[in-house]
């Protein structure tokens, strides 16, 4: 059998064109979306599933953790605050008011760590975090692309993309429709896994990691839930008598996973959940109030909080934390640490080699450790604010990303609602 097989020449067709193609419609591509948009450009989305929200949604990771930077000071607003916005007005989040942020009332304290709103070594405040719920998500996700003029198309996997020296001019996509073409004037890759700067040559570092499988159960009797000492580990969700579990596969599977590799995907899903079916008929025997409890939903994704990375042109550190930038586009607390700060600049969303290709969301141009923080969600919706807003700007003025103006983008971003410090 040859190690290999020859595919024809063929035609593949240009379905579509876009100022400024997302790809990715997690919580950072639907912000750069959503920011394109209303920056002016055509701006299309492009996700690989049937909803938005990614982890967010699909990946039951139902906490925005967090937006504020742990002495009570909000520090994620712009697109982010307007889906708890939107959250809200339909009775679907929960969150501390603004006057408990920053508390140290062990009362308080207390009631947010069960809905899953404080994490990490005490002494612990109250946080401006928020619990939601997924379904609602994902129809105001739908609501806030469509409303802003977005190109939304679903179930398309990006394989390819053409490039015209050190631009991409078109992203070739994969589907029951065949291989379609969509041509482009800047790109965003939202993908998590930096799936188009990998195809576009761009220099990426990569980790391995142990994956989770978040769940929910039902039909619990939340008094003796409540009253247990074995309650850390799952969460109340906005519903009554349901439950959110965090679960992990660290001390569980037999080895860590490359969430790039198909091979080890599979094993993962299929282990994650026997593992997970396990735990539930543990808690039915052994944690008061789970006696009739059921498994509500996995989620419908493995949550990988780690694959590839972009090395852009600037890799931002954990030394840097705390530190202030010139070129700032994005800022970011800390979910188990106080006080702690990122200040994300532009060259940390721009790739080295290509010069219309952004990157948002999980695998934006930093360090392991910095990861842990600009990784959560809030801080996905501000990157992906972000390389939005800043690509419409500079297809608008007609420059390459590196030239544009970056008082201009950071004005822009401020006029938006973005904090971006003092």
């Amino acid at each position: 059998m040859p190690a290999y097989i020859t595919e024809p020449e063929r035609k593949i067709p240009v379905v579509a064109e876009t100022d400024v193609l997302v790809i990715g419609g997690g919580s950072a591509g639907m912000a750069a979306a959503v920011a394109a948009a209303r920056g002016g450009a055509r701006a299309m989305l492009v996700e690989r599933y049937g909803s938005l929200g990614g982890l967010a949604s699909n990946g039951l990771i139902i906490l925005l953790l967090t937006l504020d930077d742990g002495r009570g000071k909000q520090v994620v607003a712009g697109l982010c605050q307007e889906m708890v916005d939107r959250l809200a007005a339909r009775n679907a989040c929960l969150f501390p008011p603004r006057e408990e942020w920053g508390s140290p009332d062990e009362a308080l304290v207390e009631k947010y760590r069960r809905v899953g709103l404080v994490w990490g070594s005490g002494p612990h405040v109250v946080r401006y975090s928020v619990a939601y719920d997924p379904e609602e998500f994902k129809v105001e996700a739908d609501r806030m692309v469509l409303d802003a003029g977005v190109d939304l198309r679903f179930h398309r996997w990006a394989v390819g993309v053409r490039k015209d020296g050190e631009r991409i001019t078109h992203v070739i996509f994969e589907s029951k429709a065949g291989r379609e073409a969509i041509a482009c004037g800047a790109v965003v890759d939202a993908t998590g896994d930096a799936d188009i700067a990998v195809l576009a040559g761009e220099e990426v570092a990569a980790e391995r990691v142990h994956p989770w499988l978040w769940f929910r159960t039902a039909n619990v009797d939340e008094a003796p839930a409540e009253a247990s000492g074995l309650r850390p580990g799952y969460y109340r969700t906005i519903q009554p008598g349901g439950y959110l579990h965090p679960w992990g596969a660290a001390e569980r599977i037999e080895h860590d996973i490359d969430a790039t590799s198909p091979d080890d995907l599979t094993y993962a899903e299929v282990e994650c959940r026997r593992l997970v079916r396990a735990e539930v008929d543990r808690l039915r025997g052994k944690a008061p109030g789970f006696e009739q409890a059921y498994l509500s939903g996995f989620a419908a994704t493995l949550g990988i909080t780690e694959s590839r990375r972009l090395v852009g042109r600037h890799v931002l550190t954990r030394e840097e934390m705390d530190q202030p930038v010139e070129d700032v586009v994005a800022v970011t607390g800390n979910w188990t640490k106080y006080g702690a700060l990122y200040n994300i600049p532009f060259r940390s969303l721009q790739a080295r080699a290509t010069t219309n290709l952004l990157t948002a969301g999980r695998c934006i141009s930093v360090d392991h450790r910095a990861h842990h923080a600009t990784k959560e969600i809030p801080a996905c919706f501000a990157t992906g604010e972000a390389t939005g807003t800043a690509a419409a700007l500079a297809l608008q003025h007609g420059v390459a990303l590196a030239a544009l103006d970056v008082s201009s983008l950071q004005a822009k971003l401020r006029s938006a609602g973005a904090y971006l410090g003092r």
